[in-house]
């Protein structure tokens, strides 16, 4: 019998949550990200876990750190004007080393923009939104079925390297509807936190293992420790010593950075010959794909890099896909962010980028038209 269903992009994102181990929820209704919270308040309870709607977006993300703390997969979901009420609450469980994972299906912006029309227009966001040096794991599907998978990875590596995972869908995303196959849940890698092997009169909350991640007790569990945003010790006492510090924002920075192998996710289509790269994440990959294969039509050498993981982001590894290219297009709804940095690897001179800021989604044809002006080494 086909397990075949039809699912939304954020349903499959609420699927995803609940397969890998997330029992709690906390968030305020948003369009177009309502439908996880709806979801969500309806299956969490029958299998023990709980939701909560707060009374806003900045409370949301204060549950979700709390619930984390007591050892739950937690995850919140919003979109724009919700995710920059959430930033500083963000910076918080980074420096507390909080494993949480926050959901945004973006919308077209500034402030409450366009509701509810698609963009990417807070891939920046995402990355910078909260003060302070910290890195940061964000992803960002491509499909239904990528929903649910890649909501897993975020649940897993929050949990892995006990840190706070942003999850960019886009409005297409969010709502598109897609014959999919979920995998059981038992056909899936599931990841929990480390948990401390010592007692708990030697245990240090911030005292990290080789791989730069402390191991986690959850409060109840018998260990006693202060969490706070401040500098602090491995004990988490507050401190001013400068080489705490340093060792402190390091270590919040190459515990993410050396794990970059891992963390990146990413697909690739008919790059074995390409002279021409298209790099897309999200819904503009779709449109991307389709421009890619008419290209191909016409004879025309040209590849698709997917990217999933986002930041942090894979630049090593797009300058080595891309150096035969002569001409790399980067379409992004916005006004040109990610594109930056893949001038940053890749070379200003090579790189073209293809924008939509209008709430509209690409036509391939908007992707088609800069693919064949390249075509024979002109950008």
């Amino acid at each position: 019998m086909t397990k075949a269903r039809l699912l939304q992009g954020n349903q499959a994102c609420a699927e995803g949550a609940i397969a890998a181990g997330v029992r709690f929820f906390a968030g305020y209704p948003i369009t177009p990200s309502t439908e996880i919270a709806e979801i969500l308040a309806k299956e969490l309870p029958l299998l023990g876990g709980k939701f909560i709607q707060m009374e806003d977006e900045i409370a949301s993300m204060g549950a979700v750190c709390g619930a984390a703390m007591t050892g739950a997969k937690a995850i919140t979901a919003t979109s724009g004007p919700g995710f920059s009420l959430k930033q500083e609450l963000i910076g918080y469980a980074a420096m507390a080393e909080i494993p949480v994972v926050v959901v945004n299906v973006q919308r077209a912006g500034p402030s409450t923009g366009l509701p509810t029309s698609p963009a990417q227009g807070d891939v920046m966001q995402s990355r910078w939104g909260t003060h302070g040096d910290r890195a940061v794991i964000v992803l960002s599907p491509g499909s239904v079925l990528e929903s649910f998978h890649v909501t897993v990875s975020a649940v897993n590596f929050a949990e892995k390297y006990r840190t706070p995972v942003i999850l960019l869908l886009d409005e297409v995303i969010g709502h598109m509807r897609e014959r999919v196959e979920l995998p059981e849940v038992s056909e899936l890698e599931i990841i929990d936190r480390k948990k401390p092997t010592v007692t708990a009169e030697e245990y240090q909350a911030y005292k990290p293992d080789e791989d730069g991640v402390p191991p986690m007790a959850s409060f109840g569990d018998g260990y006693y420790y202060h969490v706070t945003g401040l500098t602090h010790t491995y004990k988490g006492l507050p401190t001013q010593d400068a080489k705490i510090a340093d060792e402190l924002v390091r270590r919040l920075n190459t515990k993410i950075d050396n794990a970059i192998d891992d963390i990146t996710l990413y697909t690739e289509h008919f790059l074995e010959d390409a002279e021409i790269v298209v790099v897309a994440y999200g819904g503009t990959a779709r449109a991307a794909i389709t421009a890619v294969k008419k290209a191909r039509e016409q004879g025309i050498k040209v590849g698709l890099l997917k990217l999933i993981t986002i930041w942090p982001f894979p630049g090593q590894m797009i300058k080595k896909i891309t150096e035969q290219a002569h001409t790399i297009i980067v379409p992004e709804m916005n006004y040109g962010q990610l594109v930056g940095e893949v001038q940053r690897y890749a070379g200003m001179e090579r790189v073209v980028p293809v924008n939509r800021i209008d709430g509209a989604f690409f036509d391939p044809d908007e992707i088609l038209a800069p693919i064949i002006a390249a075509q024979g080494g002109s950008k």
